[in-house]
Parts: C-alpha cells; sequence; structure tokens
C-alpha cells in the first residue's frame, strides 16, 4: 500500500506472493482465504484515506494518486499517465524510438510547424527507427506510428475510426522538419497506412490504455495480441510499472 499509494493495481495474488517472500510461513489454503479477508476488510477501511503526499517522479515527470487513479476501473486515462509511460518507453528501447508529448500534436495544429519546431531541437528524429504520436480528439485517443526506415505513417485505432486529416499533418510535419535538419532523402516518398485487424475495445473508456498497450508492444517489437478482456490486467501492470519506473514482464 505504501509502495503504490493504494490498492489499485494490487491483487489478492500480489499480497499472497508477498507474505511468501516475506512472511516466514506455509501460505495454507486456510490462510490464504483468511488473508483475502483481511484484504479485503484492509482496502475498504483505506479507501478514503490515500497516502498523503504520494507522488512519483521520473526524468522531470511527476504523477500524484489523483493521476495514476485514472488507472482505476474505467476511467479515461489523463495526460501525465500518458507521457509517463511514453519516457519509460523510450528508455526501454535505448532512445532508438521517440514518443512525441500528447500536448504535440494540438500544438502543431494550433500554430503549424514554427510552433513546434523547437520541440526537437535536441532530437534527431531520423536518426530513430520507430516515432510514437499519441493523438487525442476531443475524448478519444489514437496512435500514429512512424517507422523511419521504410517512411511509413501507420493510423492506429482501437475504435476503427479514421482521422485521415491527423495522418496527412503529421508527414507534413515530418517534410517540414526534414527540410530545416537538412535530410533530403526524407522530404519525399512518404506512405499512410490505416492499420486494420488489431485489438479494438468495447467501451468507451479504454481509448486510452490501448494506446499505450500498442505503443509498448509496437517499441519492443511484440505482436498486437491482446484483447478488451486484458484490460483489468494491463491497467494493474500499467500502474505498477509507472510506480516502479520500469517495465514488467
Amino acid at each position: 500500500y505504501i509502495k503504490y499509494g493504494s490498492f489499485i493495481p494490487l491483487t489478492e495474488s500480489d499480497v499472497l506472493e508477498h507474505l511468501k517472500k516475506n512472511g516466514n510461513c506455509d501460505v495454507s489454503s486456510r490462510l490464504v482465504k483468511t488473508q483475502a479477508r483481511e484484504m479485503t476488510r484492509y482496502r475498504a477501511g483505506l479507501a478514503s484515506a490515500p497516502v498523503a503526499g504520494f507522488m512519483v517522479t521520473y526524468n522531470k515527470h511527476n504523477l500524484r494518486l489523483e493521476d495514476l487513479g485514472t488507472l482505476e476501473d474505467q476511467n479515461w486515462l489523463n495526460d501525465q499517465i500518458i507521457n509517463m509511460y511514453g519516457e519509460l518507453i523510450m528508455d526501454v528501447a535505448e532512445q532508438k524510438v521517440h514518443f512525441f508529448n500528447s500536448f504535440f500534436y494540438k500544438k502543431l495544429v494550433a500554430k503549424g510547424y514554427d510552433g513546434v519546431k523547437r520541440w526537437t531541437k535536441k532530437v534527431d528524429l531520423f536518426s530513430k527507427w520507430l516515432l510514437l504520436i499519441p493523438i487525442h480528439l476531443e475524448i478519444h485517443w489514437s496512435l500514429i506510428a512512424v517507422t523511419m526506415a521504410t517512411k511509413t505513417i501507420s493510423y492506429y485505432d482501437s475504435q476503427g475510426i479514421v482521422f485521415r486529416h491527423t495522418t496527412n499533418n503529421i508527414m507534413k510535419y515530418l517534410q517540414a522538419e526534414a527540410r530545416e535538419k537538412k535530410q533530403a532523402a526524407f522530404q519525399k516518398g512518404w506512405k499512410i497506412a490505416i492499420i486494420k485487424g488489431i485489438p479494438q475495445q468495447k467501451n468507451d473508456s479504454d481509448c486510452g490504455v490501448f494506446v499505450l498497450e500498442y505503443c509498448r508492444r509496437l517499441s519492443v517489437k511484440q505482436p498486437l495480441l491482446f484483447s478488451q478482456n486484458d484490460m483489468p490486467q494491463i491497467r494493474k501492470r500499467i500502474y505498477k510499472e509507472l510506480c516502479d519506473c520500469r517495465f514488467n514482464d
């Protein structure tokens, strides 16, 4: 509870595993039932008493308990969760992947290339193998992934919605960036792909979680093999990974 600030990411099996490791006792079936009841009572008692001042800090990102709480049940993820998880993705990929801040696309649309030119002042996008750009339009998250080697701009959406203007805007941005950084090979030849047959959400609240899971798996070259049924477990895993500041297998 102290480690994660709440019971949100924990399951009964987590608690029992902790007892096995640290309790020096035989976790019998009778004890399992007893501890399960105790955990339920403890959880209920602490639900209105969060850990005071709980905060996770990582690479200039700060997460408070109210941010992490967006990972509970079917809450909508906020920008702080999206952006710190993106930071983890970049570090795991050893900086071969660039994750754009969730506010990037809105700024690009509002101010044009000149409005976001400084965002990559210290970043060479053309040395990366993958760019990940979360797109937040009104109340829905989707993802644009750019494979630099093939100059392919791919669009991923967990509801099958296609906002074609987003991929066109990103292509224009990359062409402008190529001109600015004098990368002639990237000034033309871009392709756009709408990715179909990918995991889809069955509700109106998990789009942000689907985007983070797309990002995680694409960044480590894993297949997109998960479903709506996995969302509760994925939400808990993301919560733990953010608090642990590392990916958990």
